[in-house]
């Protein structure tokens, strides 16, 4: 009897461990687990903090991984040296046109290189733009500009005083940009230093995919923050989503310009998908069967602003869910938050429908791609 009892005691502590181990894996089961596909060699993780400034954030870190593909090392650029730049002209404009335009925090890709080409760049240690080395906040300053902006077009009458002073506000917030500084024992410019770097304006391109224009042509994309008036080559849905993929194959990165304001999407999850069910509570916590997206629902969805140009990001990889299910690994710019330490999924049906552009290398877009270019 004792060794029956024994017998069956064993019994019951086998199906206990195998009831531990299995529980780990029944819970994983109900996770997101994602394998990479492809990653691309991309730069820390950095946060735009209180500002609108994801576009340099976004546009720099995209840079950064440029250099890294072209061998030049892995280098920190000034987003804030972008930023005052991109102030400047849109001052400029803001008055010229007489206060009937665009002036907030907010730009786009092209935006940051045209500045890029017309004053260079320069590291961040040399023009971290705060001066109080505190977390960035551009609240106070936005107003204080535009403010003052608007009232120098009330006086009806702008004299030259007004760009200096302009400088002046901006000197104040994120300080003085050094006339010359020196990286690797050498002594730079923010024009010389972005020579020597050797990106070029040129050889990038802004796709979008929209049904209100011709396919295959360019044209001028009708949002807020495009103020500049930036051209983009249009195409199909699928090739869209096609060029993102082979880019990031073949190693290149893309800035991303998109919608960020549905409830799934979490950055603190570090997900963006969007379920075919409306509430998508349960896709915060395991995949779930997600909308089909065509160019109708695109461009519906733009038309009536439940797509709208809030946020840009920097795409640096794929990979699959553990149902195979493929994602574009994304770096935010809102500190290392989440699991993935400000890293996040985004899935095709998201990509497909919230994706306003993109920007990327031309050398990374196959020619039949841009057929009237």
């Amino acid at each position: 009897m004792l060794a029956i009892f024994g017998f069956f005691k064993i019994i019951v502590l086998m199906r206990l461990i195998i009831l531990i181990l299995l529980a780990p894996i029944s819970f994983i089961q109900g996770q997101y687990i994602f394998t990479p596909d492809f990653d691309v060699k991309c730069t820390t993780v950095k946060s735009q903090d209180r500002t609108g400034t994801c576009w340099s954030f976004a546009t720099t870190s995209f840079l950064e991984s440029e250099l890294i593909r072209l061998g030049k090392g892995e280098l920190d650029l000034s987003e804030m040296y972008i930023v005052r730049n991109i102030y400047i002209q849109k001052a400029v404009n803001y008055v010229l046109r007489q206060g009937k335009a665009n002036f907030s925090q907010g730009s786009l890709a092209h935006d940051q290189l045209q500045a890029m080409e017309n004053y260079g760049l320069i590291p961040d240690i040399y023009y971290f733009g705060n001066k109080l080395n505190d977390k960035h906040d551009h609240n106070e300053m936005e107003k204080a500009l535009k403010g003052f902006l608007d009232g120098v077009i009330a006086n009806n009458s702008p004299s030259p005083k007004w760009l200096p002073a302009f400088k002046a506000i901006l000197d104040v917030y994120l300080g003085e940009v050094p006339d010359s500084f020196e990286y690797n024992r050498k002594s730079y410019t923010p024009e010389s230093f972005a020579e020597e770097l050797g990106l070029n304006q040129q050889a990038f391109i802004g796709i979008t995919s929209f049904n209100h224009h011709p396919y295959n042509t360019s044209f001028i994309l009708e949002i807020p923050d495009n103020f500049s008036n930036g051209s983009y080559y249009n195409v199909t849905l699928d090739d869209l989503l096609q060029i993102t993929y082979d880019a990031l194959e073949s190693g290149f990165t893309i800035s991303w310009d998109g919608d960020v304001s549905e409830k799934t999407f979490n950055a603190r999850k570090g997900l963006a998908v969007l379920p075919a069910e409306a509430d998508g509570g349960e896709a915060m916590e395991s995949p779930v069967q997600e909308a089909k997206v065509d160019a109708a629902f695109r461009q519906t969805a733009f038309n009536n602003y439940s797509t709208t140009d809030d946020h840009l990001m920097h795409i640096v990889g794929t990979a699959r869910d553990q149902h195979g299910n493929r994602y574009f690994k994304v770096k935010n710019s809102w500190g290392e938050i989440s699991d993935y330490k400000g890293f996040l999924y985004m899935s095709e049906a998201y990509f497909k429908a919230k994706t306003i552009s993109i920007y990327l290398n031309k050398d990374a877009v196959a020619p039949n791609y841009l057929v009237n270019r």
